[in-house]
């Protein structure tokens, strides 16, 4: 597969049982326990993910095999019409209970970008994917599912509509009609006015972090679009430049 950034393998099999995909890290790569998380979470995301049918750990590898999915990556450019194919998707992975786990906490991933004080606003009991690249999300077959639950969280049911917010962003939406969109996620509506300000401020220093100096094209998209978030929910206006 020529996505993916995350998998030392990543791979369609065609097999007389059937087709499947399969994403591999190498044992001792420093993300395996993403691998492990995936695994663990695979039995309380199915109504919103792909099946996974086995796990092998051997030999140097460890190795998920998930059902392939039909369909293509969604389209988060203003207009497309994957748009409220995401928004549903959003809402119902907001119905799901949060598995008994231990799963990273929200308010941890982001103490590091934040006030002490603000960590409150992302708190919370909700099941959280918190990636929402759109190659993440497939649109087709019988219902629009998201893969890479790796990074699966703790935290305040509506972070996941404040994480496509600077995805939609991104992809050409000004921050005003992205948040517009994320209003079709239940979540969303529950969001404090300070916590989506403190989301957007802690997302913006995440991203010029992981910048550095010299962002790639990749990044660099992340990077201006959280910035942009930030700027709006400061002033109501877009940042430039």
């Amino acid at each position: 597969m020529e996505e993916g950034l995350n998998s030392s393998v990543a791979a369609l099999l065609c097999t007389p049982t059937g087709r499947y995909f399969v994403k591999a890290l190498p044992s001792d790569h420093r993300w395996v326990w993403t691998q492990a998380r995936e695994a663990e979470i695979a039995d309380f995301v199915k109504p919103v993910a792909p099946a996974l049918h086995k796990r092998v750990v051997h030999f140097g590898w460890d190795v998920l095999v998930f059902e392939a999915l039909e369909g293509h990556q969604a389209d988060y450019a203003p207009g497309s019409d994957d748009l409220h194919h995401a928004a549903d998707l959003l809402t119902r992975i907001g119905e799901l209970s949060c598995p008994n786990l231990a799963l990273r906490q929200a308010e941890q991933r982001l103490q590091a970008y934040t006030d002490a004080s603000e960590l409150q606003y992302f708190a919370g009991g909700a099941l959280l994917h918190t990636d929402l690249n759109n190659a993440n999300v497939i649109v087709g077959g019988r219902q629009t599912r998201i893969v890479d639950w790796g990074w699966a969280t703790r935290g305040a049911p509506w972070l996941d509509a404040g994480y496509w917010v600077i995805w939609l962003i991104a992809a050409g939406h000004n921050p005003r009609a992205a948040e517009q969109w994320a209003e079709q996620v239940p979540a969303w509506r529950t969001a404090p006015p300070q916590g989506v300000a403190a989301f957007a401020a802690a997302n913006a220093r995440m991203w010029s972090e992981a910048g550095g100096g010299n962002p790639d094209p990749w990044i660099r998209r992340l990077v201006d679009a959280s910035a942009m978030w930030n700027q709006h929910r400061l002033t109501g206006r877009p940042a430039h430049g």
